[in-house]
């Protein structure tokens, strides 16, 4: 290959390769890959999930769906959108472990509003398949029905958040109690937690979400 084919060759790969940097480059566009990382969603689902206007959300939607990190499906006037593939997550979930290694803002900002979450006892994947297999843990998935139905972990039962006030009679008392939601930036687990804790529950946060407990290579049900 001749230098100036070389310099070509160089310069067209990186620029294929900077369509995805810069289809990551908005804190938006990252909020959605999180929430579709949980299961498919409508354009308007999304928008109210993000704090987005339909239009500004399907933007950004759009943006992603260009650099072929998202796909739809369309149902009716319905469009519908999920993750390209199984390698976009961990795309995100690189992206967010280098951030809070090297930036000390990321730090900052978690301790700063998740101040409260010392104070939960947060248990690992291990831990807790050892309860589920001693029958000593009931597990609570505190996301939304939908994502619930998509996939969930073993044994979970699906009491969405704002239910769960609601439905304290059928949780057990005699067993330690685990919730577990979208991801470590998501907080239905500690609002949970804190909410048996409150109730007289044995009560624990469980640390990685539905996606992070998928990259594990965990079993997940559907």
């Amino acid at each position: 290959m001749k230098a100036h084919e070389k310099r070509a060759f160089k310069d067209q790969l990186y620029e294929q390769f900077a369509r995805i940097a810069k289809a990551l480059a908005n804190p938006h566009r990252l909020e959605l890959l999180e929430v579709l990382a949980q299961c498919e969603r409508s354009v308007e689902a999304l928008a109210q999930e993000t704090g987005l206007s339909v239009a500004n959300a399907s933007q950004h939607l759009q943006v992603l769906r260009a650099a072929h990190l998202v796909d739809v499906r369309r149902a009716g006037v319905s469009i519908y959108y999920r993750l390209a593939d199984e390698a976009v997550f961990p795309l995100w979930q690189a992206l967010r472990y280098v951030g809070e290694t090297h930036l000390a803002e990321v730090v900052h900002v978690v301790q700063t509003f998740l101040q409260d979450r010392e104070h939960l006892h947060s248990i690992g994947a291990e831990a807790l398949l050892q309860g589920l297999a001693e029958q000593q843990v009931i597990l609570l998935d505190v996301r939304p029905a939908e994502e619930y139905t998509a996939g969930h972990l073993p044994q979970a039962r699906s009491v969405p958040l704002e239910e769960l006030e609601a439905r304290l009679q059928e949780i057990p008392r005699d067993k330690e109690i685990v919730a577990y939601c979208r991801g470590p930036y998501c907080v239905f687990a500690d609002e949970a937690v804190a909410l048996l804790r409150a109730r007289g529950y044995h009560a624990h946060r469980l640390e990685p979400g539905l996606p992070d407990w998928r990259a594990l290579g965990f079993p997940v049900e559907v």
